[in-house]
């Protein structure tokens, strides 16, 4: 189970004219306390997610690794962030400091305003083209040296990391969609495939694990717990919590809440089996 990690600091507060000192109270940032919350209380892992209007999920990512010891951390970016081997040399100095507990999340398929906002212009399927290339010759990089590469959208000549830059396994890749563009890529590159409560776990391919995302808040724990496990019944292996957003119930709460009463539940539900 892994819970979202907020990627935007709370607004200021809106004080009456009169006050002159508006220096904002101490706070830790939310990001760094939900990590700490998953791994006191248990929890798998962490995914900060890719946030147009947020901080860059990489760097929520590098600091929730350095404040925790056990917990995964996946980041959530789109391939045209960097090159794939920038990419990957980046991601293998966080492997090496870390334990190797840094996964990707990929996100291929912006809506195109978004896209374009952050200086891409590819459309449709040559989107999962690019992230063809950009995951092979990321792997290609951290496994192989000499590495070279002849692609439409990428083009690595002699390149590959010495042995001792990737003491570590490559990160864990999530991908998603329900197209065959994004089924075939998930097929060829991902460990796991993230569906959403809608979508059926049977377009899952073959030898990917199956993780869904689900939205809840701090009420029925007890809902949230028989739905895990039906959806556990149905094949899915992970499975990724995002918090409502709103104050009453901020990201850090639901960590808490997730691992103080869903998971003695889940427990109690599988105790014994098998």
């Amino acid at each position: 189970m892994h819970v979202v990690a907020p990627t935007r600091a709370p607004g200021r507060a809106v004080l009456p004219d009169f006050v002159t000192d508006v220096r904002p109270r101490a706070v830790e940032p939310e990001h760094r306390a939900v990590g700490r919350a998953a791994e006191l209380g248990g929890l798998d892992g962490v995914l900060v997610p890719f946030d147009p209007g947020g901080h860059d999920p990489l760097v929520l990512a590098a600091a929730v690794l350095r404040d925790t010891r056990h917990v995964q951390v996946a980041a959530e970016f789109h391939p045209a962030i960097a090159t794939p081997v920038y990419a990957a040399k980046l991601s293998a100095s966080l492997q090496r400091y870390t334990g190797g507990r840094l996964a990707w999340r990929l996100a291929v398929d912006l809506p195109a305003d978004v896209a374009r906002a952050h200086g891409d212009f590819l459309e449709g399927p040559a989107r999962y083209a690019r992230a063809d290339e950009f995951l092979t010759i990321a792997k290609g990089v951290w496994h192989e040296r000499p590495y070279g590469y002849e692609g439409e959208y990428f083009q690595v000549l002699e390149g590959g990391f010495p042995g001792s830059r990737v003491p570590r396994p490559f990160p864990r890749v999530y991908l998603s969609g329900t197209s065959p563009e994004a089924l075939d890529l998930s097929a060829r590159h991902a460990d796991a495939h993230l569906i959403g409560p809608d979508d059926d776990p049977g377009l899952v391919p073959d030898g990917v694990d199956a993780a869904l995302r689900l939205r809840a808040g701090t009420g029925d724990e007890t809902a949230l717990a028989e739905e895990i496990l039906r959806r556990a019944g149905e094949g899915i292996a992970e499975f990724f919590v995002e918090p409502a957003a709103t104050p009453a119930s901020p990201s850090t709460g639901t960590a808490y809440w997730l691992a103080q009463r869903v998971l003695p539940l889940l427990r109690k539900e599988t105790e014994g089996v098998g």
